[in-house]
């Protein structure tokens, strides 16, 4: 099962790339711009990756992302989450980014966008990886700053797929956004939203009927509805789940109790994705094979998982069919009588 997952092509739809900062880079990135961190080593930051919360989790999220200050930091650090990818047979990605985590220190949107729209610009030139941006607002911060956002993300919709809604989920619920998400929409942007992981079904309700979203991030919380799930799957309404996420911050206290399997069966379209791999344990390899070796799936229910994120992704009908062509020849080679 290990040499299968590891070679199986995947598609990544919930990837936070400041998630991506490891320790090592972290550090390097703080000594070189002279920011000074209450850590003393690699090895203390790594250790500070432990936490008992969303919160606890953010808190140390929006502390690492101050290292990165200049155009090439933002390259470096998306450069070296696409390598990633090239290990683990990730051959297209769809990854979020938060400007307002930068703007709001004095970082210029165009030094943000700039350094990772050119790392994924390489990535597909050099490493064959196509990918997406989707420029998300931070829901503890009010809807007017969104709005302020969206203005500077307009002198680079070139660049932008679509805009989603991350961070604290509670007190921050869709409603809060629903203004600027239609802007969004007549800007021509797709939308996403984080909806349904500490917070309720309805959270996920009101993201498809408020803000119009073509897919849910994390929607885990579906299962306290049953008529939402039979709604989700007779929509095709993807859902971008995190299993190592859900586990590290305590949405399922065991991956055993985790509802992505229960969900596949259901009919729904759920992915597998890696959210803030840095800290949560793991990048895509990791979680496909915690899913595989948890709920002893057979191989070809596992694919199952690419195909879902293949079909949920924004890339047109013609990229999405050769994607399958490269799945299905995996699995042809794999499946293949031995004679």
């Amino acid at each position: 099962m290990k040499g299968f997952v590891s070679g199986l092509p995947k598609v990544e739809l919930h990837l936070h790339i400041e998630g991506t900062l490891e320790p090592e880079l972290m550090f390097a990135l703080a000594q070189k711009n002279g920011i000074a961190l209450p850590y003393d080593s690699v090895e203390a930051v790594r250790a500070a990756y432990e936490f008992d919360d969303l919160q606890s989790f953010l808190d140390l999220y929006y502390q690492g992302a101050q290292v990165l200050r200049t155009e090439q930091d933002f390259y470096d650090l998306t450069y070296a989450y696409l390598l990633r990818c090239k290990e683990e047979h990730v051959i297209h990605t769809e990854i979020f980014f938060d400007p307002q985590t930068h703007t709001d220190t004095g970082i210029a949107f165009d030094t943000v966008i700039s350094g990772i729209h050119r790392a994924l610009s390489d990535g597909e030139a050099k490493l064959g990886i196509s990918s997406q941006l989707i420029m998300c607002f931070l829901r503890h911060l009010s809807e007017d700053a969104a709005i302020e956002t969206l203005q500077q993300a307009l002198l680079h919709k070139d660049k932008i797929i679509a805009v989603g809604l991350d961070s604290s989920e509670q007190g921050h619920p869709p409603e809060k956004f629903q203004r600027v998400f239609e802007m969004a929409r007549d800007a021509g942007f797709l939308t996403v939203a984080h909806a349904g992981e500490e917070g309720p079904p309805e959270n996920i309700i009101n993201a498809i009927e408020l803000l119009k979203v073509s897919r849910i991030d994390h929607g885990v919380r579906c299962t306290d509805d049953s008529h939402l799930v039979e709604q989700l799957a007779a929509t095709n309404m993807p859902l971008t789940v995190c299993p190592l996420s859900n586990t590290k911050l305590k949405v399922f206290s065991d991956m055993s109790e985790h509802n992505i399997v229960e969900l596949l069966d259901k009919g729904v379209q759920v992915t597998i994705n890696s959210d803030d791999p840095a800290y949560f344990g793991g990048y895509m390899n990791a979680n496909f094979m915690a899913i595989a070796t948890t709920f002893d799936l057979p191989k070809q229910r596992l694919a199952q998982f690419t195909r879902n994120a293949i079909d949920a992704s924004f890339i047109d009908e013609v990229a999405k069919a050769k994607l399958h062509e490269r799945l299905n020849h995996y699995l042809d080679v794999q499946f293949k009588p031995v004679i």
